[in-house]
């Protein structure tokens, strides 16, 4: 599997150790007389202290190739059997990494097998090589997964096409030109699984990155009296709200600027250690004779290495406020060091936005 976005925590590749591989060598034994535990062990093993958790499942796809006899659709049946005994979910992704290693060119087969093991994990990075290959033909069959009684099936048809999944390679196609994968995102508008509609948000999101007026165009056009649509729409709108668009905050009803008075915002305490946790409160009150939609939000300025700083946008609350009344927020912030963000010394700014314009700031100091 060839990724170009960040690789996940360390932590993660321990999915993969050895005790879940003598776990596939194990249920594999039961399943295949043919089957060499002694050799599986040792290839899936090969090097895996300095393996990163998708080197390691790509690892696994291969010895299960190289240690199961038979030719590709006789290995695919055993896998089959292998699904519902892998005791992780994370860990079944093996299965079909195998389908996207070896399977591209028995294209109907290697389609119904990741039909079938998405339901043990997810098929969501097998899929994508068969969308390379064939990027019509792949998403006429998604279509129909789409309306698949399983919600995992129905996620992956949304999750497996997103042009940019984290993890994974891009699909520039649909970055260039997304119409191909309207059919599938909407005939999941109003998914009755949340599991199904956060894909749907997720890979809209994706496309307001590249094409913001399309989705805001194509999600306008949906009914908007159903609740879960509605999610939807507020969920894929998040990074466009944040950077202060103003369709998308209309989409959710902040059709003007905030008319409000800031009575209080501020952070304590004022000096923190790397591992603490800062303490957000503020008090906006309406200046408008009627009632108001507003999408509160704030904004960490965070220090980098070279003393600049970034800005990182937090949702905080959606609320419509009436006349004269006042919202009263308070929220908590861990300031430690993740894979995806390491803090850095300095005074960071804090911006309190109210659709999409900042209204008030203030800072804390962070000692490293």
């Amino acid at each position: 599997m060839t990724t170009t976005a960040a690789e996940p925590s360390p932590l993660l590749k321990e999915i993969f150790n050895r005790e879940r591989l003598q776990h596939f060598a194990d249920e594999l034994c039961g399943i295949e007389p043919g089957f060499d535990p002694q050799r599986f062990i040792a290839l899936a093993s090969r090097d895996l202290e300095n393996l990163s958790i998708m080197q390691r499942l790509r690892q696994v796809a291969e010895t299960f190739h190289h240690t199961l006899p038979g030719d590709y659709r006789h290995k695919l049946s055993v896998l089959r059997e292998l699904a519902p005994r892998i005791n992780h979910g994370f860990a079944s992704i093996a299965l079909p990494e195998y389908v996207a290693l070896y399977g591209r060119t028995d294209r109907q087969v290697s389609l119904q097998a990741l039909h079938f093991f998405t339901r043990f994990g997810s098929s969501e990075f097998a899929i994508r090589p068969f969308l390379q290959d064939d990027l019509e033909a792949t998403l006429e069959v998604m279509q129909d997964w789409a309306v698949d009684e399983n919600d995992h099936v129905r996620r992956l048809a949304s999750e497996g096409c997103r042009p940019r999944l984290p993890w994974s390679f891009q699909l520039k196609q649909l970055i260039v030109n997304p119409d191909p994968v309207w059919p599938i995102l909407d005939r999941l508008r109003s998914d009755p699984s949340l599991y199904v509609r956060k894909s749907v948000a997720n890979h809209l999101n994706d496309i307001t990155k590249d094409h913001p007026d399309w989705v805001l165009e194509k999600v306008g056009a949906w009914p908007a009296d159903n609740t879960h649509t509605k999610w939807i729409i507020r969920q894929a709108l998040r990074t466009l709200v944040k950077k202060g668009h103003p369709s998308a905050l209309a989409q959710l009803g902040a059709t003007q600027a905030a008319k409000v008075e800031i009575e209080t915002f501020a952070v304590t305490p004022a000096a923190v250690l790397l591992g603490q946790t800062v303490e957000l409160q503020a008090v906006i009150r309406s200046t408008s004779a009627t009632d108001q939609t507003l999408v509160v939000d704030y904004a960490i300025h965070y220090v980098k290495k070279s003393g600049e700083s970034s800005a990182k946008v937090f949702k905080w609350k959606e609320v419509v406020l009436a006349p004269n009344h006042a919202l009263s927020l308070s929220i908590r912030r861990p300031i430690r060091n993740f894979t995806t963000r390491v803090h850095y010394p300095g005074t960071h700014r804090v911006d309190l936005l109210v659709n999409g314009s900042a209204v008030a700031s203030t800072q804390f100091e962070l000692t490293v």
